[in-house]
């Protein structure tokens, strides 16, 4: 590490321009490219992929996105001749814009059933002639615009589907610059700096925004989904803010100790350097731990989510210590520049909020411990009526044009009409063909089932399928039902004696036979990530008390921010206020991709916290001390690392996207309780009262483990002898991770 910093520091602009020309390059490229992102939620061998797979093959026609028109009037009825003649000629115009294949309306057809029973409402389908994914943000527009043009003060429209999703979009990256201003301002106050706060932020926007254009480059190579780009941003701002904080403090207190500028920042890459590359690290297995659900969708955002972390790493340890040598001096600010040229290094004892605390924990481990697990309990219980589904555009802002679609179908034709299930089957024979006729009867009367539209046969007669309307919305835990009921009784039983294979597909289908699959995976994911995260904890710091208790409150913090999750978004607790929709389910990926970056981001505090108390450990034996010193002198920057990532994370919640608004909100949720419960207050408070147990190795164990240095001590620069009362003293007010020495 040493080398790579002393070769930045010497080629600093060479270094800055490699970056500068990665980023350019790859933004070029992904510009030039264009983006592909597939949200496929479909898993091969399921039964909703089977019966996609069979409409797929057999009915070659069905391939572009169909959205809906939808109109309502509370004066007259969608009949009226006024209403007729204005739609019928919007319908007309929509049919006749580019990228629009056909429209099907209700007046051409009387009998098609788009007119409600109380004749208050219709609705037109738009067939585009490609799919959402592939439909251009214009084309879609257009589509909005004309049919919106249409609306009058008796007369509502309003469109939705996925093509029309599109049009609602943000424009602009408001939630990413809100999470950088905010980062800046906890960073100027931390070092007084303005070089200094800017290099943190300098630093994370390179790397992110080059991961950026990467991934919108893999989406052409690999199934990515569209929001992974925005959630590798997120998580990267986050980290990389957060590494480039812990190496720009290193660096400033190697000034403050008389450093020169090349020396002040290769001993913070050497060092605090170490530690970033290892947490980084363990954030990648903990990502790269999805692959081993083996869905192909998931495999896309471990791989993007991964790549941008990487990228934020190899940026703290190669551009960061390159522009800590462009700014000189001015990473200190100029009352610390004056003290050190009157007065030359000085010794750094202070006192504070964080000694104070340190000792309040020693005195009181019992009662603070005691209320840490009450809270992280209480706020984990919502997590026990976790509801797995996927959000549909009934959850979104009620001011969206596709929620009142949505609103209007549901009042008008049912809340089915907006999730049908599709019945698919492959025939064979007179005898198949014959049960497939009398399937729409049989579903009619079926409990749960509000209609089931005739039988549809494609050209060759070889395959068929059934529209069934459910009398429940799509991402109810009836519909969920229903599915289950179809496939396990209904369907076997019209099928008797023929070898008619009827397959339940849909959207709420597949998205509970994605969830399925998840769950059943889960915890072999869950055991795969802690195990391993365990094995490097244990041969970092050779105990085999603190993998335990690292497990343990990575569990804890998954759990409360998971309550947090299913209250705001479930039970819709705040979440109309916080313009986030209406409550809805929990999507069936959320607790994958959350228990990756979740347990990742616990093990940067965990290194750097447990590390400084590893260190007093090996060079003391007292435990008492070792805890009291590691958490004064690390909670101070633990805790601004931990506002500027809570800040960054729910600065999402502007994007506009509920899925990303979930993710920010949890792993704010997250980082909150791990930095200000877990880290600050339970970990400590246990530490006291399990001892010297905290550092206990068997024997046999401590011999055949390899030995690894997280984090050297700093290069040629003794630490300052911490007096021993230091129970009302504060100690440094940096991260100093481990030094690993050998007994």
């Amino acid at each position: 590490m040493a080398a790579i910093a002393r070769w930045c520091v010497t080629h600093r602009l060479l270094a800055v321009l490699i970056w500068l020309l990665a980023l350019g390059g790859t933004a070029a490229a992904a510009g030039f490219a264009g983006s592909a992102y597939s949200n496929d939620y479909e898993a091969p061998g399921t039964e909703s992929g089977r019966a996609a797979e069979l409409l797929k093959d057999g009915f070659t026609d069905l391939g572009g996105d169909t959205d809906t028109i939808v109109w309502h009037t509370d004066d007259s009825t969608v009949r009226a001749a006024d209403v007729t003649q204005k739609m019928t000629a919007t319908l007309h115009a929509v049919e006749r814009l580019p990228g629009v294949g056909a429209v099907t309306g209700p007046y051409a057809d009387p009998g098609s059933g788009q007119i409600s029973a109380d004749g208050h409402t219709a609705y037109a389908t738009v067939t585009f002639d490609r799919q959402a994914d592939d439909v251009p943000a214009g084309q879609a527009r257009a589509v909005v615009d004309t049919a919106k043009a249409a609306a009058g003060e008796h007369l509502q429209v309003e469109l939705g589907g996925s093509a029309i999703a599109l049009t609602e979009a943000p424009g602009a990256h408001l939630s990413e610059a809100v999470g950088v201003v905010v980062a800046a301002v906890v960073l100027f106050l931390a070092f007084g700096s303005l070089a200094a706060s800017m290099l943190p932020i300098a630093t994370a926007l390179v790397s992110v925004g080059t991961a950026y254009a990467g991934i919108v480059l893999l989406g052409h190579v690999m199934t990515v989904a569209d929001f992974a780009p925005m959630l590798g941003m997120l998580i990267g701002l986050g980290v990389g803010i957060d590494y480039a904080l812990f190496i720009v403090t290193r660096h400033r207190r190697g000034l403050r100790r008389g450093m020169s500028v090349p020396e002040a920042a290769q001993n913070a890459v050497a060092t605090t350097g170490r530690a970033v590359v290892f947490a980084g690290a363990t954030v990648c297995i903990a990502l790269l731990g999805m692959l081993i659900l083996r869905l192909s969708f998931l495999n896309g955002v471990a791989i993007a989510a991964s790549l941008t972390v990487v990228l934020t790493v190899i940026a703290s340890v190669t551009l960061l210590p390159a522009l800590l040598s462009l700014i000189g001096m001015r990473a200190l600010n100029r009352r610390e520049r004056r003290r050190l040229a009157e007065h030359g290094p000085q010794p750094e004892p202070a006192t504070g909020f964080a000694a104070r605390w340190s000792a309040f924990v020693e005195r009181h481990p019992k009662l603070l411990g005691a209320l840490a697990a009450v809270v992280m309990l209480v706020l984990a219980l919502p997590t026990f009526s976790l509801h797995l589904g996927s959000a549909d555009q009934g959850n979104n802002a009620r001011s969206s044009t596709t929620r009142q679609a949505y609103d209007l179908l549901a009042d008008g034709f049912g809340p089915g009409v907006n999730g049908p299930l599709t019945v698919a089957a492959h025939l064979d024979g007179a005898d198949d063909r014959l049960a497939m006729d009398g399937l729409p009867a049989t579903l009619r009367a079926t409990d749960g089932v509000a209609w089931a539209y005739p039988v549809t046969y494609n050209s060759s007669g070889d395959t068929a399928y059934v529209t069934v309307v459910p009398d429940s919305e799509p991402q109810s835990r009836q519909t969920s039902e229903l599915v289950e009921r179809l496939r396990t009784d209904v369907l076997p039983k019209a099928s008797e004696n023929t070898s008619l294979q009827t397959h339940v597909g849909g959207v709420t289908a597949s998205y509970d036979d994605f969830a399925q699959i998840i769950i059943g995976k889960l915890p072999l994911f869950i055991g795969v990530v802690v195990g391993l995260g365990c094995l490097l904890l244990l041969i970092a710091f050779r105990s085999v008390g603190i993998p335990l208790k690292a497990a343990a409150m990575n569990v804890a913090a998954v759990a409360s921010s998971f309550g947090v999750v299913v209250a705001i978004f479930q039970w819709g607790w705040g979440s109309e206020l916080l313009g986030l929709g209406s409550a809805g389910p929990i999507e069936p990926f959320l607790p994958v991709i959350m228990v990756s970056v979740l347990f990742g981001l616990s093990m940067d505090y965990q290194v750097f916290l447990v590390g400084r108390m590893y260190e007093e450990w090996l060079e003391t034996g007292d435990n008492r001390r070792a805890v009291r010193v590691g958490l004064a002198e690390t909670s101070r920057v633990i805790n601004s690392a931990a506002v500027i990532m809570i800040s960054v994370f729910l600065a999402f919640v502007l994007s506009g996207d509920r899925v990303i608004a979930m993710f920010g909100i949890a792993l704010a949720a997250a980082v909150a309780l791990d930095a200000f419960v877990l880290r600050t207050l339970l970990v400590p408070a246990l530490m006291h009262l399990l001892g010297g147990a905290n550092w206990w190795l068997p024997g046999w164990l401590d011999r055949r483990l390899p030995r690894i240095s997280i984090e050297p001590p700093d290069c040629g620069t003794p630490r300052a002898k911490i007096p021993a009362a230091y129970a009302s003293e504060s100690g440094s007010d940096e991260v100093t991770a481990a030094a690993q020495r050998v007994h």
